[in-house]
């Protein structure tokens, strides 16, 4: 219903939902960083996509209002895994998630086509995009979602759009203009901020060099009572 680089910035409009939602139910307060780091991935996105040089000619309503449901869905999706793996696994909430995405797609699916997909010449590549797209990554995103604020991890994810780019440019020979460098160097700054905000910038240093320095922040520490042989944690 719009082009793609319309219903991509739509879809990327998630963390203002996320932060929106957030502070509306208290999960987390509102900061000026946080913000301002929504403010700077929002224009990169929009120089990035390119969706600027595309013109409104291709934006229509239908357009517009699905691929903001897009970006409701993605806010829907950061909260639902968080709030799961506070009840389970990991590997438990994605099996779930698995079956039920399965579950939903089936009515959609060509049974035809998914009947011959394991005597496909091309099923090793099909296996690598399943292994690597959706669960190796996957798994990586919600075990960073278990120690992660919601408006932080909607933020951070917004990698995604300039990994897609480099892709394109380096794997399928697409090339870049300097408005879509300046959207993707606009979002690397704001992650890098936000991150720095929530962490400190110790974290930089500690991580490449085995944590070192001290512990991290937020380990629990542990004190030991030799007399009475009781451990308080």
């Amino acid at each position: 219903m719009s082009g793609v680089a319309v219903a991509a910035t739509l879809m990327y409009s998630a963390p203002i939902f996320v932060y929106i939602t957030s502070f509306l139910a208290r999960v987390e307060r509102p900061t000026p960083v946080k913000l301002i780091s929504i403010v700077g991935v929002m224009i990169g996105i929009v120089l990035l996509t390119g969706v600027l040089q595309s013109g409104s000619g291709k934006v229509t309503p239908l357009g517009v209002l699905f691929g903001l449901l897009a970006g409701v869905s993605y806010a829907i999706f950061i909260f639902a895994f968080k709030s799961a793996t506070r009840n389970g696994s990991t590997p438990g909430v994605l099996a779930i998630a698995l079956g039920v995405s399965s579950l939903v797609m089936l009515p959609l699916t060509n049974l035809s086509q998914a009947v011959a997909v394991p005597f496909a010449d091309e099923l090793w590549l099909i296996l690598i995009f399943g292994l690597v797209g959706g669960g190796f990554s996957f798994y990586c995103y919600v075990i960073g979602l278990k120690n992660t604020l919601p408006s932080v991890a909607s933020i951070i994810a917004m990698i995604e759009p300039i990994t897609a780019t480099l892709f394109g440019v380096f794997v399928l020979g697409e090339g870049m203009d300097m408005m879509q460098l300046a959207g993707m160097a606009l979002i690397l700054v704001a992650i890098t901020t936000l991150s720095l905000a929530q962490n400190g910038p110790e974290v930089l240093l500690r991580l490449p060099l085995g944590l070192r320095g001290g512990k991290p922040r937020n380990m629990t520490a542990s004190t030991r009572e030799e007399g009475g042989g009781t451990q308080a944690s």
